[in-house]
């Protein structure tokens, strides 16, 4: 990617997604890698493989650098520290998932089919309830605790290169991007993706306004000079600055759609959800997988809490706790043309 400065493609599981990224920074003792990948034996190996190509092995990782805590981009890098006693620097904000992990209260039950429920999902959220029981056991292996917590804005410096570290919640409350401001690069995380938009409302613990984090947290990144984009997934992008544009659009759009979509009267996430077209392919919801669905529910209901908390929409919960949304008198609809190209949304998109 640059003098130093490696990409590394690591397989992912019967996921949406191919691969996820790693980044390798060569210094003068050892390497730094952002993100480690999903701890599984076929990741590992071609982590091995792809270092011997520029004469290095897991051994020489002295640190790592998480964007975030979701298992695809921590587990194998604290699988490795584990082993080799490399250090792991994570967003504090992602310190209440691993709280949560090293709970009594897990994996004994998970919090997205009551968030499910509230979306008016019902038939959602018991077979996510019936996938959760039938997984395997929880390894706390792959989720031990960072050697340091990143906090705030601030900069690193990584052998000769110094990266601003800046916090970008929204995909997940701890993300962080990391900007090379001198060779013009954004190790963007999941925060920019350069063809999808990263999940929103699928974190753990459930936080109050996800969308409303994560376009302010673009509206920050855009304020950084122009820089390439080294995505954790996807090809590279040319600009930092466009991609924002597009996202922030983007997700205007879906908004509009969502406002839109409530003029019929009072209706709960679900039903939003099931008029809403999904991925970049317009897929209906119906179409979609149960996975995908609860997903796409989930975004959804972000969508509709953000419109609440602009003051176009109300929200009322029934006593079964399923909360319907309806437009406030007065509101403006539409949202132009669709959204920008490449620009998908939801549900597949990006998991944890």
């Amino acid at each position: 990617m640059a003098d130093g400065l490696h990409r590394i493609p690591l397989p992912l599981p019967n996921d949406g997604l191919r691969a996820v990224n790693v980044y390798a920074l060569e210094t003068d003792d050892g390497l730094t890698l952002v993100d480690g990948g999903w701890a599984l034996p076929a990741a590992r190996a071609v982590l091995e493989r792809s270092l011997a190509r520029i004469g290095a092995g897991v051994g020489d990782v002295r640190r790592f650098l998480v964007t975030h805590v979701h298992r695809d981009h921590y587990t194998l890098a604290s699988q490795l520290a584990g082993e080799t006693g490399a250090h792991v620097s994570l967003g504090i904000g992602d310190k209440p998932a691993l709280d949560l992990f090293h709970s009594d209260a897990w994996p004994g039950r998970s919090p997205f089919p009551d968030v499910l429920r509230t979306a008016g999902a019902h038939g959602v959220a018991e077979r996510w309830e019936e996938h959760a029981r039938s997984q395997e056991e929880f390894d706390l292996g792959h989720w031990a605790y960072p050697d340091a917590w990143l906090e705030g804005d601030h900069r690193l410096e990584v052998g000769t290169r110094t990266l601003d570290a800046v916090h970008t919640p929204g995909h997940t409350p701890g993300h962080y991007v990391f900007a090379d401001r001198a060779a013009g690069l954004l190790l963007s995380g999941d925060h920019v993706l350069p063809t999808i938009t990263p999940s929103i409302g699928f974190t753990v613990p459930v936080v109050a306004s996800p969308l409303g984090d994560f376009m302010a947290s673009l509206a920050r990144v855009r304020e950084l000079p122009d820089l390439r984009v080294l995505p954790a997934h996807g090809p590279v992008a040319p600009s930092s600055h466009a991609r924002v544009d597009a996202l922030l659009a983007h997700h205007e759009h879906r908004l509009a759609l969502c406002l839109e979509a409530l003029r019929s009267g009072s209706v709960s996430a679900a039903d939003v959800a099931a008029v809403l077209p999904w991925t970049r392919h317009d897929h209906a919801w119906a179409s979609l997988d149960v996975f995908n669905q609860g997903m796409a529910a989930m975004e959804t209901k972000a969508h509709l809490d953000l419109l609440v908390a602009r003051e176009q929409v109300d929200a009322t919960p029934d006593p079964a706790g399923v909360v319907s949304y309806a437009a406030r008198l007065g509101s403006p609809t539409g949202g132009g043309e669709n959204g920008p190209a490449g620009a998908g949304t939801g549900p597949a998109d990006d998991g944890e």
